[in-house]
């Protein structure tokens, strides 16, 4: 992936500020990496350059940066599609687990989010990068699954006195004005 110009244009003024979020332009930050001038040193820096890439629609480079495991599942025209139809609104790195300069894998949890047919979307994601032949690759995915909402309090139940301390039963006091709503 490194060699000097390779040929890929990020095709915006590279002096704007990253789509990843970073306080840095796209040159100095993404950019880099995107034309290939320097390969992302862990495995957050490609996640962030794979989201710049989506992005700013480099679509050469999300294809290069996968790892060869699993670069055959990808469907380039769905990338292409995927790419172009929204409009990226942020990233959101959650949590990093390894994937530093020592390190052969590293997770990366985050939230991106899009804008896509005049709707508000989010994706939430935990990608795997694993190095091969020296350099940070996308290998595959998981969506996390949501934490189970949980109440603060207790369930009172219908016929349990209520919890205001009016002494009268739930579903005489406070129970009925939620029956009533």
């Amino acid at each position: 992936m490194r060699g000097g110009d390779c040929g890929i244009s990020i095709g915006m003024d590279t002096r704007t500020p990253c789509p990843c979020g970073q306080p840095r332009s796209l040159d100095e930050c993404c950019g880099r990496f995107i034309s290939e001038r320097e390969l992302p040193p862990s495995a957050e820096e490609l996640m962030r350059s794979r989201y710049t890439a989506f992005a700013t629609h480099q679509i050469d480079y999300l294809i290069a940066s996968h790892h060869p495991e699993t670069r055959g599942e990808v469907a380039r025209d769905q990338v292409e599609r995927f790419s172009e139809g929204v409009t990226w609104r942020g990233l959101e790195i959650l949590e990093t687990v390894d994937g530093q300069a020592a390190d052969d894998q590293g997770w990366v949890e985050f939230v991106a989010r899009y804008r896509e047919r005049d709707e508000n979307r989010v994706h939430h994601e935990r990608s795997l990068f694993r190095r091969h032949q020296g350099r940070w690759c996308f290998h595959s995915a998981e969506h996390p699954k949501r934490t189970p909402t949980q109440r603060a309090q207790p369930k009172v139940g219908r016929n349990e006195p209520c919890p205001c301390g009016s002494g009268k039963k739930y579903k005489k006091c406070c129970g009925e004005k939620q029956s009533a709503s």
